[in-house]
């Protein structure tokens, strides 16, 4: 599998999915509760039990828009509010945000810098060989970038393959895979924005990616040319092309996280509550997890 640079914004989605990238990590101060943090943090002890004491946790985030960014001095996104909520239920009310390179985000959870990571990341096997998840909290989906007024009717990819036109992937995408087993002529673009600005100008016909990634990209241009259709999830020979992400823990620290799944199954499970926390994201339903998901399927390669 490749590397890809990650982003503070739209080009930054596809690692989270499938590749990891080089460390860093930079704090930042997050309103709300959400405040920077040093890497003081320690693996010693009982984790949920040190958090709860001290109403605080320390968590490192990703800065990837819609999951988890910095906007001006906030780190916010879809992860944080979900994560947030279930340490709030856990009496931990605030959040000591480090936002990390994607690549930084394991390593920086085992050597201590952090007690758990929020950043909506794929449950994979080789992952779980390191970390522990939590219940699923995210369903990755794939949608469509059109020119306004979708002109040729695209809805997904097998649209796309009938119509016989031009694609625009991010290089490294999972969509660029998809559009090679179905035949369908794609252009790799570096960015997400570079993807937008290859259908507005006309130069393809459809832009595919992460459909949480798309929709939060419209709402923040709301006057660009372009129109997004609903999300989907690809089925190739067959199968649903499914990726669940999830929050993330050190493996020593189980009561942490049979703490946390408690809590979060109650989100992950209430649409009306779900929704109430990711919809200025982009997310929708279809986002949500399929109830039967488990974290144990992922990781054990019976999903994904």
């Amino acid at each position: 599998m490749g590397k890809k640079s990650q982003l503070d914004g739209f080009g930054a989605d596809v690692s989270r999915r499938r590749f990891l990238v080089g460390a860093g990590v930079v704090s930042v101060l997050a309103a709300t509760g959400f405040a920077s943090a040093g890497c003081s943090s320690t693996t010693s002890g009982d984790t949920l039990k040190k958090a709860q004491d001290a109403g605080k946790i320390t968590v490192g985030y990703a800065g990837e828009r819609p999951h988890s960014f910095k906007d001006g001095d906030k780190v916010t996104g879809a992860a944080i509010a979900i994560d947030g909520a279930a340490y709030k239920e856990l009496g931990i009310d605030q959040l000591d945000g480090v936002l990390v390179d994607f690549g930084g985000l394991i390593p920086g959870l085992k050597a201590g810098r952090f007690d758990a990571v929020s950043a909506d990341m794929s449950i994979l096997p080789k992952r779980c060989q390191e970390v522990a998840f939590s219940t699923p909290t995210f369903r990755y989906t794939t949608a469509l970038m059109t020119p306004a007024g979708n002109p040729l009717g695209l809805m997904n990819l097998d649209d796309a393959q009938a119509a016989g036109v031009t694609v625009a992937v991010m290089a490294g995408a999972l969509e660029g895979s998809y559009c090679e087993k179905l035949g369908i002529n794609s252009v790799a673009v570096d960015t997400a924005q570079d993807g937008m600005d290859a259908v507005a100008s006309g130069r393809v016909d459809a832009f595919a990616l992460t459909g949480v990634t798309l929709h939060y990209m419209k709402k923040q241009q709301p006057d660009a040319p372009v129109d997004v259709m609903p999300s989907f999830v690809q089925v190739l020979d067959g199968v649903p092309q499914v990726s669940g992400g999830a929050a993330t823990f050190r493996t020593e620290d189980t009561s942490l996280v049979d703490a946390f799944n408690e809590k979060v199954r109650g989100i992950v499970t209430d649409k009306d509550r779900y929704l109430s926390l990711v919809s200025e994201f982009g997310f929708s339903e279809t986002e949500m997890p399929d109830p039967s998901w488990t974290t144990e399927k992922f990781c054990n390669g019976e999903l994904g």
